[in-house]
């Protein structure tokens, strides 16, 4: 009998081609809302679903909005249609979001904190670059400023401060309680929303 190859030269072994069987088949009608939530990055990705037909007509008189906590994603409803599914991001865990029902209270398109911002000297120089204001640590200096974080598109929720606006989204809870939506969504959720359109938090 001879005797065993080295490890090096061991002939290598085939990889089985996956079975049809073992292939992601989307059951659902591509194009439709369905078939975008049964896609397996679903959780983690940051693309947008638009039904541009619901869409099309959907306006401030018939709009809602549902925010899911636990998948980072909102919903822009008419009626019981979806209009839209875009990423979200909500509060981190020392500012947690809370789940609810809302409505929207106050809308300004470009608005700027009044609690979350960065405090500069008077030459213009960023002393504290995450400043919450008021707070007696992060006093603003004689001819310095306290400017608050940019928070365009402000359609607010609570009095306390919590709202949506344009901001930084990860794909995680990342915000001081606020839910952040992109640059390219938000402009077009705040044009089919108005005042007491209601905003469901959901865990």
């Amino acid at each position: 009998m001879p005797p065993p190859l080295p490890p090096q030269l061991e002939p290598p072994t085939s990889t089985p081609a996956p079975s049809q069987a073992d292939v992601f088949q989307n059951p659902h009608p591509t194009g439709t809302h369905e078939h975008f939530m049964a896609e397996p990055n679903y959780l983690k990705t940051s693309k947008t679903y638009k039904n541009y037909e619901v869409l099309g007509r959907t306006n401030p008189e018939n709009s809602s909005i549902v925010v899911s906590l636990t998948t980072q994603r909102a919903l822009l409803k008419n009626g019981e249609e979806v209009a839209m599914d875009y990423p979200v991001s909500t509060g981190r865990a020392e500012y947690p979001t809370p789940a609810g029902e809302y409505k929207i209270r106050e809308m300004i398109k470009e608005k700027r904190s009044n609690q979350y911002g960065k405090i500069k000297d008077a030459n213009g120089k960023v002393l504290v670059s995450s400043a919450t204001m008021p707070r007696d640590k992060d006093k603003i200096p004689e001819g310095g400023e306290y400017v608050g974080a940019s928070m365009p598109y402000w359609m607010r929720l609570t009095w306390s401060g919590i709202g949506m606006h344009v901001g930084k989204v990860p794909r995680y809870p990342a915000s001081h309680a606020c839910i952040r939506g992109q640059s390219s969504i938000v402009p077009m959720v705040f044009s089919k929303v108005k005042l007491l359109t209601s905003v469901t938090l959901v865990e």
